[in-house]
């Protein structure tokens, strides 16, 4: 597969992770007292999905790097696509005004 193409396939996969990842976290922790753990269990979840999808797709990394740190790099990415995701969340809720 190409660079290009892996960049393409985890950008795509990162960002709907991100998306997907707070309604799904919300489902299995909105309780009453669970519902503290819905931020840090999506953060843990999508930076797991990071991770896994940088060491299986290299080109996200820098080239060489080792398997530890495209994990790690894979981390980052996947907490960037949490927080897209939470945006993107909030504007379909909120709207672009807000109110």
């Amino acid at each position: 597969m190409s660079p290009a193409l892996q960049r393409t396939v985890g950008v795509v996969v990162l960002l709907v992770a991100g998306m997907a990842s707070l309604p799904v976290a919300a489902s299995f922790l909105d309780g009453r007292s669970t519902e503290n753990w819905i931020v840090p269990a999506q953060l843990v979840a999508v930076a797991a999905i990071g991770a896994g999808v940088t060491v299986a797709l290299p080109a996200l990394a820098r080239a060489g790097a080792d398997s530890r740190r495209r994990a790690l790099t894979g981390v980052w990415w996947g907490l960037l696509a949490a927080f897209v995701g939470v945006v993107v969340f909030w504007l379909l809720l909120n709207g672009v005004d807000g109110a």
